[in-house]
């Protein structure tokens, strides 16, 4: 390397809150978010599945939008709110949703139940009755080998009506 060339640094400090809780960490930048929360913290929800943001398995929540964790560096989230299965599952947020994806046998070896989840949870999160269509083409971003994702479709629908009625939707 010549004396001119210029150093870039390979760890930076980042700040922010998981699931709540502040969270100060030094990480290096080519860490993504998926492998931080995993190997870092502990937090084993996110799974790394294909790690090119086709299969859905990283999926998460930053700063109230659901990202692909494995497309996110850790680097990037100074300042930012994530939150994980874990969080929203302790919080009692995916509480209906957990309950109907076990009555309708939408989860089998549950590889993908967490992103499955985080997007079932971002449409009905929109408000309204969404068609089973629409539920289709909201989750068509996360792969699932196990299901035939009619279950799956089955369990978001449910918990949409259910709170269009303002009813619970309880295991």
């Amino acid at each position: 390397m010549s004396d001119t060339a210029q150093s870039f640094p390979t760890r930076v400090d980042i700040s922010l809150t998981v699931n709540g809780e502040p969270v100060d960490a030094r990480v290096d930048v080519s860490r993504h978010l998926v492998d931080f929360l995993r190997l870092d913290l502990g937090l084993t929800g996110a799974h790394a599945g294909c790690e090119h943001g086709v299969c859905g398995a990283c999926t998460l929540q930053v700063n109230g939008d659901i990202v692909r964790g494995c497309l996110m560096l850790a680097a990037q989230l100074d300042g930012a709110e994530v939150w994980t299965v874990e969080g929203l599952t302790e919080t009692g947020g995916l509480a209906d949703l957990q309950a109907a994806f076990v009555e309708r046998n939408a989860l089998q070896c549950g590889f993908c139940t967490p992103g499955m989840l985080f997007a079932a949870a971002d449409i009905l999160g929109q408000g309204g009755e969404p068609s089973r269509e629409q539920i289709r083409e909201h989750i068509s971003g996360n792969y699932c080998r196990c299901t035939g994702y009619e279950a799956v479709v089955d369990a978001i629908e449910t918990v949409a009506g259910a709170r269009a009625r303002g009813e619970e939707v309880s295991a």
